[in-house]
């Protein structure tokens, strides 16, 4: 029988990267939000294409370029509907993408807070080990150290022995990986037989403590 409590987490970052834009009418910079709407141009049978942010303080916008001087043909029909229609979770995903923002403008403030939604893939009635499959729908920066401590009530010094003593392990696995942002299908495994805390820790693996 088997003795580990298999849990899958999905993380969804709350806010996404703001970019810091000089501000035309607060006359310095400032990060900018998106707004969730795009903005489509056509000259011909060219398109371009801009993800709208706004000021902070003032709501000035600026203009994200998505692409320049496009053929319609060339553009993905997914793509151009997305925009066409102003697509929440399609505009939503390229405001998280923080490697293409980073294409646009090189300063900007990145934001590690998540909601952690918990589902139990497997129980067991002696467990001694706890596996966590982790999924991202969107990009974030938060380390997996800071991760499984708040999530899981434990200190991240506790969660760095656990690793060091061969009792935490990833895969796939990679040096200083407690202290790199977390990707999508990260999978972790930890012995905690011999946690004196063993109950409250597969409570809290499992169970929906945060909204």
């Amino acid at each position: 029988m088997s003795n580990i409590l298999s849990v899958q987490w999905t993380i969804v970052p709350r806010t996404a990267p703001q970019p810091l834009i000089a501000c035309s009418h607060c006359r310095c910079v400032r990060p900018f939000k998106s707004s969730g709407k795009a903005r489509l141009n056509a000259n011909g049978r060219k398109l371009d294409a801009w993800l709208i942010y706004k000021c902070t303080v003032c709501d000035n916008t600026w203009n994200r370029t998505i692409f320049e001087r496009r053929h319609v043909r060339d553009i993905d029909p997914q793509t151009l509907s997305a925009l066409q229609s102003n697509d929440p979770e399609w505009l939503e995903e390229l405001a998280f993408n923080l490697t293409e923002l980073q294409q646009k403008t090189k300063d900007g403030t990145e934001f590690s807070d998540v909601f952690v939604a918990k589902k139990l893939l497997s129980q067991a009635s002696d467990v001694t080990h706890l596996s966590i499959e982790l999924r991202l729908p969107l990009t974030t920066t938060v380390r997996l150290d800071r991760l499984l401590a708040s999530e899981l009530a434990l200190s991240r010094s506790r969660i760095q022995t656990l690793e060091r003593d061969g009792l935490l392990s990833t895969a796939p696995s990679g040096r200083n990986i407690l202290r790199k942002s977390i990707g999508d299908g990260l999978a972790v495994l930890m012995d905690i037989s011999n946690e004196p805390e063993r109950s409250r820790i597969m409570d809290a693996a499992s169970r929906q403590v945060n909204s």
